[in-house]
């Protein structure tokens, strides 16, 4: 990961004491792929348009080493044999090393955040070269990525059935709610709040925000080991999820042979490579598979069926069809807009 951004800093000779990409202080903050088109969440696209000359050196370590072309398909060897465990308890149990990693982007935030200081200003409606207006059209990209981090929680549901106490789940989850919220909050205000706005702009501002920092960051550098171990922690846990209800819908078994879960696996890691190799834009991906599976399972179907069980019971009214089809509408406004931004 290391070697990988420093490849990537002088393929594209981003330089931290280059005014244009970046400020020079204490701590070097740098803005790797400048947007053309503030405010759209596709930050790949410029990739191109700021490689200046044609210096090949490092093309054979790029080549072998590369963010999109190889390096997913290294991390297939690492992941498809930690999908193919049967146990449940081993996913949860696995999953709380990932912890480790939270506590400390929690920490380098902070530490950021206290040498940087804050830069805020405040415009409503008015344009400004550095700074973000707190209300803009392309507010539906938040709704996009919200209604995914609502409706990935419902996978929890699966995972705490294993529980020994089934009686502490409401208690357990209520817990897991805050600190998934609040850690979210924090690190996506700090952030925000302490992004060098001048001379950078917060449109700067990377999906993942490390890619802001110097290469030779040594912090930074252990923050992206972590968030690799953290994702190698989560990933298996989602793809047991998978597993779960798609096996439990088609053969009534969580678990029917090794076989059918080795070829379910090797399709759930696939699509990931694809997506890694072709299109590597997270913030796209989060927000339209949201939108998507937000307006099955989040607007349209539990709508739905409440409003089936109530008519079922001769308790139906104007009033609740009115409201539950107004939710439905909200989820495909929501999935449209995200076409438009």
């Amino acid at each position: 990961i290391f070697f990988l951004h420093l490849s990537t800093d002088h393929a594209n000779n981003v330089s931290t004491s280059d005014s244009e990409f970046g400020t020079n202080g204490s701590e070097r903050v740098i803005c790797p792929y400048p947007k053309t088109n503030p405010g759209r969440n596709d930050t790949m696209s410029t990739l191109h348009q700021i490689t200046i000359g044609n210096d090949t050196s490092g093309s054979s370590f790029e080549h072998y080493w590369s963010k999109t072309n190889t390096i997913p398909l290294y991390l297939i060897i690492l992941l498809l044999p930690l999908l193919c465990f049967r146990s449940a308890s081993f996913f949860a149990r696995f999953t709380f090393f990932g912890t480790i990693s939270v506590v400390y982007l929690i920490v380098l935030v902070t530490i950021k955040a206290a040498h940087l200081g804050f830069h805020l200003e405040f415009h409503w409606l008015d344009p400004s070269q550095f700074y973000v207006p707190e209300f803009r059209l392309l507010f539906p990209q938040l709704t996009g990525v919200l209604t995914l981090a609502f409706f990935i929680h419902n996978c929890i549901i699966t995972l705490m059935k294993s529980n020994k106490k089934q009686e502490n789940n409401v208690r357990d989850l209520s817990l897991a709610y805050l600190l998934v919220g609040g850690t979210y909050m924090y690190v996506g205000v700090l952030i925000f709040a302490a992004f060098p706005s001048p001379p950078l702009s917060k449109d700067c501002i990377e999906p993942n925000f490390l890619d802001n920092f110097s290469s030779s960051d040594v912090l930074v550098f252990v923050a992206r080991v972590c968030l690799l171990f953290q994702m190698i922690t989560v990933y298996p846990l989602l793809g047991y999820l998978v597993r779960v209800q798609i096996m439990g819908q088609l053969f009534g078994n969580h678990y029917p042979s090794f076989l059918h879960i080795l070829v379910l696996n090797i399709a759930v890691v696939g699509a990931g490579v694809l997506m890694a190799m072709f299109y590597p834009n997270i913030g796209s991906i989060i927000r339209f598979s949201g939108a998507i599976c937000g307006l099955a399972l989040v607007f349209l179907l539990p709508a739905l069926v409440h409003m089936i069980s109530l008519k079922q019971q001769g308790k139906l009214t104007w009033l609740s069809v009115v409201f539950h089809s107004f939710l439905i509408l909200l989820g495909v406004a929501n999935l449209l807009a995200q076409f438009f931004m």
